[in-house]
């Protein structure tokens, strides 16, 4: 924290600086060569911040950063009460103490911070924290994961304001595997799903909303054919949008026989239900091989398509070929386009519709060049070359031939090239298609799920 709150600081004055060199004339400056190695001061109010978290530690605790989800510093500072100050929220572990875990929160004003509550929880460590306002009053509700043994965690909300006892008020305690918020009724405010196993083994989500009384508490629960074995390795839950615009999560889990399976959860007349289930198998109707896709938007139409791999060049899908469908209220699907996904090589080709049923795609790679060449199915005769290069003398191979730019990346460069075939097939395309069709997989910056 010391180190952090140092770069900080020194940015600012470096900052303060190079505003000061950007007039058109500046003053002689003297510099005293001790005053060089001198270290910045840190503002007051972090000084004593510091201080507090340097006793907690002296008292036997050790920093327990949350493990998973996207908060995962030891020393988190957020606005909660949305006075526009921020308050400082620092995570521990004391083992010698009944309740080892503690989440401690400094209320910070101008010039210092001092200790407005504690929270404290039995278990090994902290999962996870998010911050969200429930209730729509500008005040931000906890939501704090717990691993209270190896196969159990707990999930806690809490409220800090507004509460009688001056205390952190629990409003929801639950087991549970994966967790999101979401705006499914479309009233400016988040509602939680919590996703656990049930008592007999099975697998269900539970709707949490803020109610008329002012208590936040379960409202409907819907089944998943999603285990939580299956959820908690390789599986999603993404929120997104069915095709008129409804607000839905997709949770998808991954069997250990590499099958991926996606249930869709919306409400339907304020009950949380799933439109994926098959009326006839009683489970999710939506089952395909896994090739490390997930639903997503990928045309970008506001709309969440689900991948359906139809070919697959090898086991590993390094280079799939996909359908991608939308889902109505109603449960229905409707396919929407077709694309070639290179994984392997990071990138993606969305194909024109004509190509359905009609193209195969097969990758090569050697030295310091991967490429996937198209070919017409009938006729195995090969119309487009899509290559990766890296290396140092990539930009020379990027130019041989024929090559048109399809992206530049600092390691890599993407090209494609228009085979013999394309000119006399019917569907052949163009140059400003395949660009246009061309994207690159993008890198996930979250560090993990709820």
């Amino acid at each position: 924290m010391k180190n952090l709150l140092g770069q900080i600081w020194l940015l600012v004055l470096l900052l303060a600086a190079a505003a000061g060199l950007s007039g058109c004339s500046m003053p002689e400056m003297v510099f005293n060569p001790e005053e060089l190695y001198s270290l910045p001061e840190l503002p007051a109010k972090y000084t004593e911040l510091n201080k507090q978290i340097n006793a907690v530690l002296e008292d036997g605790a050790e920093y327990a950063a949350p493990t998973s989800g996207t908060n995962i510093q030891p020393v988190q500072l957020v606005d909660l009460d949305g006075d526009g100050r921020e308050e400082a929220l620092a995570f521990f572990r004391n083992s010698a103490d009944e309740k080892p875990l503690k989440i401690y929160i400094f209320a910070g004003n101008d010039d210092s911070y001092e200790r407005s509550e504690l929270i404290e929880a039995s278990g090994t460590s902290i999962s996870s924290i998010a911050y969200n306002d429930l209730n729509g009053d500008g005040k931000m509700e906890l939501i704090v994961g717990w691993k209270a043994a190896a196969e159990l965690q707990v999930l806690e909300v809490y409220s800090l304001y507004g509460r009688a006892s001056g205390r952190a008020e629990t409003l929801v305690r639950t087991n549970y595997v994966r967790y999101t918020t979401a705006d499914l009724e479309r009233d400016q405010r988040q509602e939680l799903v919590v996703l656990r196993a049930d008592e007999e083994g099975g697998s269900v989500a539970d709707y949490y909303r803020w109610q008329t009384d002012g208590t936040f508490a379960g409202q409907t629960s819907a089944r998943i054919s999603v285990t939580m074995a299956e959820l908690s390795q390789q599986g999603r839950v993404i929120s997104g949008t069915l095709q008129d615009g409804t607000p839905a999560l997709y949770v998808t889990g991954v069997t250990d026989t590499a099958e991926s399976i996606t249930d869709i959860l919306t409400l339907r007349n304020g009950e949380l239900t799933n439109i994926a289930l098959s009326e006839q198998s009683g489970v999710s109707a939506e089952i395909s091989t896994f090739c490390g896709l997930y639903p997503s938007d990928i045309n970008d139409d506001g709309v969440t398509e689900v991948p359906r791999p139809v070919y697959l060049e090898n086991q590993n899908g390094t280079c799939a070929i996909v359908d991608w469908y939308r889902y109505e209220t109603d449960g229905t699907s409707v396919p929407v386009l077709q694309t070639c996904h290179n994984t392997a090589d990071g990138w993606f080709l969305r194909m024109p519709e004509a190509w359905r049923d009609t193209v195969r795609s097969s990758r090569a790679a050697g030295s310091g060049e991967a490429s996937v060449v198209f070919y017409i199915q009938e006729t195995a005769q090969p119309f487009l070359r899509i290559a990766a290069y890296t290396g140092t003398n990539r930009e020379l191979r990027a130019v041989r031939g024929n090559h048109f730019l399809l992206s530049r990346q600092p390691e890599t460069i993407y090209t494609a090239e228009l085979l013999e075939a394309n000119e006399s097939w019917e569907n052949g395309v163009t140059a400003d298609e395949i660009r246009a069709g061309f994207s690159l997989i993008l890198s996930e910056w979250a560090t993990g799920n709820n």
